[in-house]
């Protein structure tokens, strides 16, 4: 039976070592190299060497396929002193990774020589808790959940498309979140717009979310703004966020805040619901068609009926905020495929979903080729002089 020293030994023998030196040279010549720190928490988030991926030696094995598919990478492994990063850099060996290097002074002797390291920001033990399920997935991990903190977005109503779409993201953990609406709290609402409820009836909005919102993550920030959207105020509102969720429930507003995302190069991922039926798409100036390249002017007022005429499936708004949300985390993770050029409607009587193509209009009023884009209230498109953004 062979003793630990023995073991080392054996594993030392069959791996690459590389020096200071050495590593130094690679850290400035060879940018694709992926240098893996696999000592524990703790004595990660006291330094690191600059650019470092962390996986903790227990968890190596389980999460190095998911973290780094390509075996092919070039990787140096270091611990604190050059025994685990060998065994590290054995498994890996074993796994498949066929250039892997172990750091023989480990991060203790890089820093006393004078290597570059920093200080990573890193989340504190309740946050880490708070947000496991997101930090097991290989596409989020601790540093898109540290992105996510540091991240803004701005929603357009607290009524039914607003309430799941800034209960999920608050939960999710996106760092700042702003609520533009200035109704009040009315029991007709509590069918369907799920942040608020029988003791916040007669509250503003606004008011009813925070509170909401404070409740289910206390880590987050919620600015509310109780105000009509317009021309006035919209372009200070949207340049303070990274992300527009818009919720609102009349074309006037839509509009307004289409041309104010062009102007200000926002994405704006678009909700909308009718009776049974609902879709949604995200408008992303630059990347893709935008809201008025879909209709170029709104409808009369007889054929864009509000949620308070034509009435709405209770849960209907519940499923589109949802993916409304899900859109603008994937936005600013930087993961997946948005619904950019797409919009996806769903009719949830014969649970039927379908994804339209959306083009740019060369001809569109506002993204096109001669487009001129003015900041304007829409007013006399609406149904009734008092729209708001929230009446969904």
């Amino acid at each position: 039976m062979s003793t630990f020293r023995e073991l080392l030994s054996h594993t030392k023998a069959n791996i690459t070592e590389i020096d200071f030196e050495t590593g130094q040279n690679r850290l400035r010549t060879e940018p694709a190299t992926i240098w893996l720190d696999v000592r524990e928490a703790d004595e990660y988030e006291n330094g690191a060497i600059d650019g470092a991926l962390h996986i903790p030696r227990g968890y190596l094995e389980l999460q190095a396929e998911q973290k780094i598919p390509d075996k092919n990478t070039q990787l140096v492994v270091y611990c604190a002193g050059g025994t685990r990063s060998a065994l590290a850099a054995k498994s890996l060996q074993d796994l498949g990774y066929s250039k892997v290097a172990s750091l023989t002074t480990g991060f203790n002797g890089w820093k006393d020589k004078g290597g570059k390291f920093q200080v990573p920001r890193a989340l504190s033990p309740e946050q880490r808790n708070r947000y496991s399920r997101h930090i097991l997935m290989p596409e989020i991990g601790e540093t898109g959940q540290l992105k996510l903190l540091d991240s803004s977005i701005l929603l357009l109503g607290a009524g039914g498309l607003g309430s799941p779409a800034a209960l999920y993201l608050a939960a999710a953990g996106v760092g700042r979140l702003g609520i533009v609406d200035f109704d009040i709290v009315d029991s007709s609402n509590l069918q369907r717009q799920i942040m608020h409820n029988e003791t916040t009836v007669g509250e503003l909005k606004v008011d009813s979310a925070k509170r909401a919102l404070a409740n289910l993550n206390p880590d987050i920030e919620v600015s509310t703004y109780p105000v009509r959207l317009s021309s006035a105020n919209v372009m200070d509102l949207m340049e303070k966020y990274d992300v527009i969720v818009d919720g609102c429930d009349n074309f006037p507003t839509r509009y307004l805040v289409n041309d104010a995302s062009i102007i200000l190069q926002k994405p704006v991922v678009h909700g909308s619901i009718f009776r049974f039926e609902g879709q949604v798409s995200v408008f992303w100036p630059g990347q893709g068609p935008c809201y008025r390249c879909l209709y170029h002017q709104p409808p009369p007022p007889e054929l864009a009926p509000s949620c308070a005429e034509a009435g709405v499936l209770g849960v209907l708004p519940g499923i589109i905020g949802s993916l409304q949300a899900l859109e603008a985390l994937k936005i600013l993770l930087g993961i997946g495929d948005p619904l950019v050029g797409r919009l996806l409607t769903i009719d949830t009587l014969d649970m039927s979903f379908r994804k339209l193509k959306l083009r740019n209009d060369p001809d569109c009023p506002t993204c096109g080729e001669n487009a001129k884009v003015e900041l304007i209230d829409y007013d006399q498109y609406c149904i009734a002089p008092n729209m708001k953004a929230s009446a969904t």
